[in-house]
């Protein structure tokens, strides 16, 4: 495994979801960080629990994971966040958020502040971003970051819980953006741009927001990276689906990793969609390596 020479952050919302198997900690700073640790980097998840039970199990299932707890907030007031899950024939989630809980209340704090200038990428989000505590609380954490910090939106939108303003600033805000190829034309449209096609779309972003590079997910079709200079394909692996939660933070952190090693656009395609399957072939967001590790693991995707 490779040195853990990059701290990573996925910040905002830290949930249980509530499946039909039973609950499972979930929101994308507990997935892209456990995933980042896996591939060989420091992944740090930041967001907010409320001080009750589902927090304190969150901490422990956080630590269960082999994830640090340091950058997680407690709330005395507000309840530790949850997300009702529906999986369809499919394998594909739906969910519904509950509103008004701790991670609507990210604190800045000098805790954060020291963590955002030692990063040398952050994932973030716009379903954190819905309460005006948070959002102020995020921005400030992005320009805090260093000058050369990678800093990732994953769009990922949720029920009604965006708006253009936070579009368009968190792509300003963003060195790369990611989003799937629904979200893409709602986007274009909420930014008044025409959307024709995805690399077309993808290439009005770059030039919009001085981007270095857009990645358009297309769920079991793979994904296509579109740079200033270039763009690459990629049709995805082909494997059996236990469901997909977690399968898109999977992929942006295995894109994260490549991205800051200088790998190429094939390269980082490669490897995402690898990752990404492999959690999707697993039920959870936070499934354990095969016997061999991370290697052996992800030879048997495709």
């Amino acid at each position: 495994m490779a040195n853990r020479e990059h701290k990573i952050v996925g910040l905002g919302e830290l949930l249980w979801d509530l499946l039909p198997r039973g609950k499972q900690l979930g929101g994308a700073p507990a997935n892209f960080a456990y995933i980042t640790n896996l591939l060989g980097d420091e992944g740090i998840a930041a967001s907010r629990v409320g001080s009750d039970l589902l927090g304190a199990e969150a901490l422990q299932c956080l630590r269960h994971l082999g994830l640090t707890t340091a950058c997680i907030q407690t709330d005395s007031i507000h309840s530790t966040g949850t997300v009702k899950v529906e999986i369809d024939s499919g394998g594909q989630p739906r969910f519904e958020v509950s509103s008004l809980v701790a991670w609507d209340f990210l604190e800045w704090t000098p805790e954060w502040q020291e963590l955002a200038e030692h990063t040398q990428a952050v994932c973030f989000g716009s379903l954190a971003q819905r309460s005006e505590p948070s959002r102020s609380t995020i921005r400030k954490f992005l320009h805090a970051t260093g000058h050369e910090a990678v800093r990732i939106f994953d769009v990922n939108l949720r029920q009604t819980f965006y708006t253009a303003e936070i579009l368009a600033a968190s792509m300003n805000l963003a060195t790369i953006v990611k989003l799937n190829h629904e979200e893409l034309p709602r986007l274009m449209h909420m930014l008044a741009r025409p959307h024709q096609d995805e690399e077309g779309s993808a290439r009005c972003l770059l030039s919009l927001y001085d981007l270095e590079l857009v990645c358009v997910t297309r769920g079991n079709g793979g994904s296509l990276l579109v740079s200033k200079d270039e763009s690459s394909a990629h049709s995805g692996f082909r494997v059996k689906v236990a469901d997909t939660v977690g399968a898109g933070d999977a992929f942006t952190a295995a894109l994260v990793h490549e991205f800051l090693r200088g790998a190429s656009l094939d390269r980082i395609n490669e490897t995402a969609n690898r990752v990404g399957a492999w959690v999707a072939s697993e039920v959870g967001a936070t499934p354990m390596l095969n016997t061999g590790g991370l290697e052996a693991t992800l030879s048997r995707v495709g």
